[in-house]
């Protein structure tokens, strides 16, 4: 038995007590024992099953068990004999079975001395979904331990981080109302069972109840019936402890809904610990006291990030003034993937076009329920309200990490600067979920991410995050050099990153071909400055000054492709390079070389990894590279990559709209994806 009580007989009175169905009950005999006894005989009624535990036991063993006959043999007043008790089935009637210990002197027949205890025995047990198959197992095993894996149990449990009603002005955990059934789909259920005589709850009290830690992570609700209609009472959380549970005759099940309140962080692991006690009267002087407590264990399900190779569910523009061209190849994008598309217009939005540095869709699951979470980044620009008013509400939640008054965001607190890997496996670990991507600003730690934006992706275990260099980049996001794209194979991805070395091999290529004079960036409407001019292929390739700075910028990014290839497990085969070249804002003359080299990079022409990927549609920032036969030869090379992985390009015109002010497609524009099919509660972090 899990769960083991003693009790004391007495030799001058009855002594009544509750058993617990499930546990044991060891029976001090010997406390009252005569001191001229020298043995006992021991008999119960038949609903009782009397055990006699030997006492033989050594390190790695435990105390063996047999069963004995209600009209054994004298056994000697030995404390080495010991017995327990169980039942199989709760009383029908208070002290309904019975034990009576018989103590004799010597070898008489007469007893000297008799105590009888009376037991009733009642059924309780405290369950929810430890099976996690979408139901509550009744009287499941370790329901006070919490294990991962396909074969772990324990149950789990969702940040009702989501808004059902729609006049609401906050999330459904915010406060301690329940304003709509929908709301409770979004909840685990939780049954206290209790089942025996009615004298017995009449005179006991039963208690659920939390430690203080856990008050603001959980909210419970408790379905009652009241004047005929279902009532939910907020009975635990926001301060609230512990709930004496009202009992109502013949009642066997109390039904409670338990929501979470809040993500695991690096303040709170994600486990929650619910009691249900059952405690006796209290006398004069003498507190109520605890004769039994079930225990039962949730995890709070983490906010989960959905990779490029997911399926694509709904693409997120936002329309500002110049961009609608822009919009209207995304919508036709969005349509060729099968996508719902929806515009941000300019009046919610501000100006503020960098939706994807806003916000990042993810998921939670438990077994009962799925539904897409934003992430908010703590950026706060034009679009700062647009996540809470405009993405936020029936079975789609907001989580937001807001930074104190006397913190600032840094570039790399906006999402752009967050990406995940599709399912890796590393050095025999499975990673089934991806891995999160983080720009930090190492070496010289300079303006990094904020600690409570990293604080919460690396406590949501199950992704293990993954910190990248960026801090060479102007605006330093880990999507100015790298994506994922999916490919039919084994591996089911791609990484792509962008490469000078490629770019400048391809270009010489050209060059020997005898395309020298083909200008990168023609016929585009002059904007910008000297390094946005029109050059030709021979041009760029004699700029030392420009090779040198890209030799810098591919240092760096086969630094981070030495990281990637360690921590995601990846060959050479996995990895595709994609043309690409960086450069300084400070022209030269006017600075100075070493000037020049350590200032950060921006893309020299827009960045054909800052891509949005929906599916095998790819919408590929346009290049505008030299035109060589009537053709694009940036595009065509990555056409001559990507195509036979079953991929289709879009070039998509973003240089004025996007690219002039330091960001691309993938900034431009935000996907939400189908969850996993994996379930995260199988993996082995």
């Amino acid at each position: 038995m899990a769960k083991q009580r003693c009790v004391r007989f007495s030799t001058e009175k009855v002594i009544s007590t509750v058993h617990i169905l499930g546990t044991e009950l060891f029976l001090d005999i010997h406390g009252a024992a005569p001191r001229a006894a020298t043995c006992f005989k021991i008999w119960a009624t038949h609903g009782l099953n009397i055990y006699k535990i030997e006492d033989h036991m050594t390190k790695s063993t435990k105390p063996s068990k047999s069963k004995v006959s209600c009209h054994d043999s004298t056994w000697p007043l030995d404390r080495t004999v010991k017995f327990s008790a169980t039942m199989d089935a709760p009383s029908d009637q208070v002290d309904d079975e019975k034990i009576r210990v018989s103590y004799y002197e010597c070898n008489d027949k007469v007893p000297i001395a008799k105590a009888i205890l009376h037991i009733t025995c009642i059924e309780m047990s405290l369950d929810a979904d430890i099976n996690r198959l979408g139901m509550v197992t009744r009287g499941g095993k370790q329901k006070d331990q919490w294990t991962w894996g396909p074969d772990g149990k324990g149950a789990i449990l969702l940040v009702n981080c989501d808004r059902d009603n729609p006049t609401a002005n906050e999330e459904d955990n915010k406060d301690t109302k329940l304003t709509s059934k929908q709301d409770l789909q979004d909840m685990s259920r939780m049954i206290l069972t209790t089942q025996g005589p009615n004298e017995v709850f009449a005179n006991y009290q039963l208690t659920l109840h939390i430690s203080k830690a856990d008050c603001d992570r959980v909210g419970v609700f408790y379905a009652q019936d009241k004047k005929e209609q279902r009532y939910y009472k907020h009975v635990l959380g926001s301060e609230k402890i512990s709930y004496h549970v009202k009992r109502n005759l013949g009642q066997v099940e109390s039904i409670f809904y338990v929501e979470g309140l809040k993500f695991p962080d690096i303040d709170f692991s994600g486990l929650v610990t619910f009691h249900a006690s059952l405690l006796e009267p209290a006398k004069k002087e003498v507190p109520e006291t605890s004769i039994f407590t079930d225990t039962l264990v949730f995890r709070v399900a983490p906010w989960i990030m959905t990779p490029n190779t997911l399926q694509p569910v709904s693409v997120y523009v936002c329309s500002v003034g110049d961009n609608k061209d822009f919009v209207e190849h995304i919508r036709k994008l969005a349509i060729k993937a099968g996508c719902k598309y929806i515009i941000c217009p300019e009046e919610k939005n501000r100006g503020d076009r960098w939706i994807q540095d806003e916000m990042e869709f993810g998921y939670i699951q438990a077994p009962h329920k799925t539904f897409p979470v934003v992430f908010d980044s703590p950026r706060n620009r034009g679009l700062k309200d647009f996540p809470f008013k405009e993405v936020l509400g029936p079975d789609f939640g907001y989580v937001k990490r807001e930074l104190n008054s006397k913190e600032s965001d840094s570039s790399l607190d906006s999402f752009g600067n967050l990406e995940v890997s599709p399912p890796v496996n590393v050095k025999h670990k499975e990673y089934p979920l991806g891995r999160i991507l983080i720009g930090a600003s190492f070496p010289r730690n300079n303006n990094p991410m904020s600690k409570l934006v990293k604080d919460f992706l690396y406590h949501q275990v199950v992704q293990s995050p993954i910190e990248l260099y960026t801090d060479w980049l102007y605006v330093g996001h880990v999507d100015e050099f790298l994506t994922f794209v999916p490919a039919p194979d084994q591996k089911g991805f791609r990484l792509l990153l962008a490469s000078p070395r490629a770019c400048f091999r391809l270009l010489e290529e050209k060059e020997k071909e005898g395309h020298g004079k083909a200008k990168m960036l023609e016929g585009l409407e002059f904007q910008g400055g000297q390094d946005h001019r029109p050059r030709s292929i021979s041009e760029i390739i004699a700029d030392r000054l420009l090779r040198q700075y890209n030799d810098k910028c591919q240092k760096y990014i086969d630094w981070n492709r030495k990281t990637l290839k360690e921590e995601l497990g990846l060959t050479e085969k996995d990895i595709v390079e994609i043309p690409q070249l960086f450069q300084s804002h400070l022209p030269f003359p006017k600075y100075s070389v070493s000037e020049v080299l350590k200032d950060p990079a921006d893309a020299y022409f827009p960045d054909m990894v800052n891509m949005i990927v929906l599916g095998k549609h790819l919408g590929i920032p346009k290049p505008f590279g030299p035109i060589i036969d009537g053709q694009c030869c940036l595009e065509k090379e990555v056409r001559r990559l990507l195509e036979p992985l079953g991929l289709s390009c879009n070039f998509i015109d973003d240089y004025g709209t996007y690219y002039l002010k330091y960001g691309d497609v993938h900034c431009g524009t935000n996907v939400r994806r189908k969850p996993f099919s994996f379930k995260w509660w199988n993996m082995r972090p």
